[in-house]
Formats: C-alpha cells, sequence, structure tokens
C-alpha cells in the first residue's frame, strides 16, 4: 500500500519514544498523520516536527483507554484529513516494574482494550476508504510459556491477548481488504530503557538478562511502516528478538514446541 495521500493515527505519539518515531517515519512516506497522547505538549511538538519536515499532521488529545476518547479520535480524523487508512495502536501505560501487583487496570485498559476500541470503531472508518492497516504492538515478553518474563504480569497479559487480538483477526484481510498485524519487539531504546542500558556494564547486563544490544527507534518504524504496507500480511505477528533479525511467526503455529 502507497501512503501517499493516506491518513493514519498513531497512538502514544507524543513522547520522545517509538509512537513519535513511527509518526515522522509514515509522514516521510506521504502519510496525513493525527497525532494521539495524552500528554499535549509532547503531541504538539510531535505535529510540529512533522510540519517542519513538510509533512502534514493534527493534534487529538485521547486516552486509549477510554473508548469513548477513541471513538472521537476515529471521528476527528475522519472530519480533519477525510478518512482513514492506518491505525498504529502504539500506546502504553506507564510500565511499574516496581509495583508488579499495581496498577492492573490501567494497564489492561490502555494495553489490551486500547486495541480493542481502536478495532471496533475503526472498522467502519477503514472500511469507508476500501480498507487498510491496523498495526498493534505486543512484547517478547508476553511470548513462551514457563519461560522467564518481565516483572509486570498485567503487561505481560495485556501484550498477550494483542497478539491474539491480532490473529484472531486475520480473516478482516479477505472480507474487508482491512489487515491487522502485530510487532512483537525486544527492549527498545527509548529514554527511558536506553537510561537503564547505559548505567550497566556489560557483565550486569548478562548478569541481569538484559540484552547487549538494543533495538532503535527507527528500527521500530521501519517494522511498523512493513506491517502497514505490506499487502500480503494479514492476522500476522512480527518478532524482532534483539541481536536477531526480525521474523514472522509461520501461520499455524501452535503457539508451544512440544507437549508433556
Amino acid at each position: 500500500m502507497d501512503l501517499i495521500g493516506k491518513v493514519a493515527i498513531v497512538t502514544g505519539a507524543g513522547g520522545a519514544g517509538c509512537g513519535r518515531a513511527d509518526a515522522r517515519r509514515l509522514a516521510r512516506e506521504g502519510a496525513a498523520i493525527i497525532v494521539s497522547d495524552i500528554d499535549e505538549a509532547g503531541g504538539r511538538k510531535t505535529v510540529g516536527n512533522i510540519e517542519a519536515a513538510g509533512g502534514r499532521a493534527a493534534f487529538f488529545r485521547a486516552d486509549a483507554g477510554v473508548e469513548a476518547d477513541v471513538a472521537a479520535l476515529i471521528d476527528f480524523a475522519e472530519k480533519t484529513f477525510g478518512g482513514v487508512d492506518v491505525i498504529v495502536n502504539n500506546a502504553s501505560a506507564p510500565y511499574h516494574a516496581d509495583e508488579p501487583m499495581g496498577h492492573w487496570v490501567k494497564t489492561v485498559q490502555v494495553d489490551l482494550l486500547g486495541p480493542m476500541f481502536a478495532v471496533l470503531h475503526g472498522i467502519e472508518a477503514l472500511r469507508r476508504r476500501g480498507g487498510g492497516a491496523i498495526v498493534n504492538v505486543g512484547s517478547t515478553s508476553a511470548l513462551g510459556h514457563g519461560r522467564k518474563h518481565g516483572h509486570v504480569p498485567a503487561y505481560d497479559a495485556a501484550k498477550a491477548g494483542v497478539i491474539r487480538l491480532t490473529t484472531t483477526l486475520g480473516w478482516l484481510g479477505q472480507r474487508d481488504n482491512i489487515r491487522v498485524n502485530c510487532l512483537v519487539p525486544g527492549w527498545i531504546a527509548t529514554p527511558e530503557v536506553k537510561a537503564y542500558y547505559d548505567s550497566l556494564s556489560s557483565v550486569q547486563r548478562r548478569e541481569l538478562d538484559v540484552p547487549q544490544t538494543l533495538l532503535s527507534l527507527d528500527d521500530i518504524a521501519d517494522a511498523v511502516f512493513q506491517l502497514a504496507t505490506d499487502e500480503t500480511l494479514a492476522g500476522r505477528i512480527m518478532v524482532w528478538w534483539n541481536g536477531q533479525p526480525r521474523r514472522l511467526i509461520p501461520a499455524g503455529d501452535p503457539g508451544y514446541a512440544a507437549l508433556e
């Protein structure tokens, strides 16, 4: 899918992380961008970045975990730029590694219900444009059964739900030309993660199971662009472990290596 003349919504695009990088990349490819975040100042900064580079963008404040906000976001995109062709569900609740049993409701609302709300309210808008793409964002911490997971159960559960949501919507590709795919990355060089990573020695990283390299924001934006535009992909999961190339989980994968 060529993005020239298309309209893309990117949630969680008001910070200095993946959302802003995704929005800027899609804008460079020709899409008009609706930047969404609860951080109005940050969101308007992203809009300014895009406009300074010659692109088109507008900001809409929305909490991805509130259904009414998501519905209003879709409506704003249609009224502002004439439609919706791509939705990137990037927004994520703050990660509280020091409180593993806390903030569960907000985490699930933003990280799982947020993408579900975007699908529910975005489908009709995409249909009116003859189809389009939805890109969800999971996490490698949600993969596997019995392996070492992250420190926040609600986060891993929400991201696992997003992965399953994506695969169960694969049929939209054939029926409505709406392709739902999911990027499942490892550790990303967002400002917070980079600061923690830089504070550790190589030995400490090995001891703490921290990867030796981080995925860059541009890496993530490139993967999001691929999932949004590759018309052969629908209901697919792209996994990107640190230090490895990004790859797709095979269609029909059972989700486990063996049974006992």
